[in-house]
């Protein structure tokens, strides 16, 4: 029995199907399937059942993958502890914001690749949040307020926000002075998010309204210089706006609730060593990029 067999049959499993196994795994459809094939030929039993929406574990196989898993993993570790000391092989799938992903963490994966010349390092940069296991990521770059999910996420660093406005905006419309007034102004937004604000030790919790609406957060940030309305946007994208005076905070007596940076990863027992030390360099970046973490505006 292979082991390239079992980690296929795995990721199989857990993708849902083959061709998202295939993406995770860097090969082709056809080999994936070959490799599944061999397996069950050589177990002598059926682990997966073909659907034209991808593929269901059989009952042997719901059973099957746990071993196989744990078996792939021990192999992972065991590679792991002969490897010279420090060294990384292979290849890390990383999605990363889109939003300051290219100006802050892009320097942090080239300066893991130069260091670890035998690891290959595939980044996708995007706003849209994806399914680590489905779409085929070790991991993900996340900024913000996590969401409920079972992954498995260790904070990098703070990133704290200010709630802002153009000069411009504030002489046509005024300045809102407590978050319920945030409903009579329009608001620059993703979606249809909510917005958090501190009383003290209160949180506020508001839904504003606004016409402009971006996945991005360099476009919320145009979009507030050019007044168009008030933007709930982080401190590392707004400074510089801030410095020149193109944009001014406001409502500073109830900041936003401080953000973080995240490293998060599918569940398991322990997290490969790729994702450990993206995760130690991440923390040392921004230990010494004090102006990402610095406290908020008021």
């Amino acid at each position: 029995m292979d082991i390239e067999e079992l980690r296929t049959f795995v990721e199989v499993a857990d993708a849902g199907g083959i061709s998202p196994a295939a993406l995770r795994l860097g090969v082709a459809k056809s080999i994936v399937s070959r490799r599944l094939a061999r397996l069950e030929a050589d177990l002598g039993i059926q682990l997966l059942s073909r659907t034209t929406r991808g593929a269901a574990l059989t009952e042997a196989g719901a059973t099957f993958r746990d071993y196989a898993a744990r078996v792939c993993a021990e192999i992972d570790l065991a590679k792991e502890t002969i490897v010279p000391a420090g060294e990384l092989r292979g290849r890390l799938r990383i999605a990363a914001p889109l939003t300051f992903g290219p100006t802050h963490f892009a320097p942090v994966l080239a300066e893991m690749a130069r260091r670890h010349p035998q690891l290959q390092i595939h980044t996708c940069y995007s706003d849209h949040v994806v399914n680590l296991i489905t779409e085929g990521y070790d991991c993900a770059i996340r900024v913000g307020y996590l969401q409920d999910s079972n992954l498995i996420a260790r904070c990098v660093g703070p990133v704290h926000g200010a709630t802002v406005a153009s000069p411009e905006y504030i002489r046509a419309h005024g300045a809102p002075s407590t978050p319920e007034e945030l409903l009579d102004h329009e608001a620059l937004m993703q979606g249809t998010e909510a917005w958090y604000f501190m009383d003290g030790d209160k949180t506020i919790t508001v839904r504003p309204q606004g016409r402009f609406k971006a996945d991005n957060g360099a476009a919320l940030v145009a979009a507030a210089v050019a007044g168009l309305g008030i933007g709930w946007l982080p401190d590392i994208l707004i400074q510089e706006h801030l410095r020149t005076g193109a944009l001014v905070a406001v409502m500073t007596r109830y900041p936003p609730p401080p953000a973080a940076a995240y490293v998060v990863r599918p569940p398991g027992q322990n997290p490969a060593k790729k994702i450990r030390i993206l995760t130690e360099l991440l923390i040392e970046h921004f230990d010494n990029m004090p102006h990402i973490a610095r406290a908020p505006l008021g």
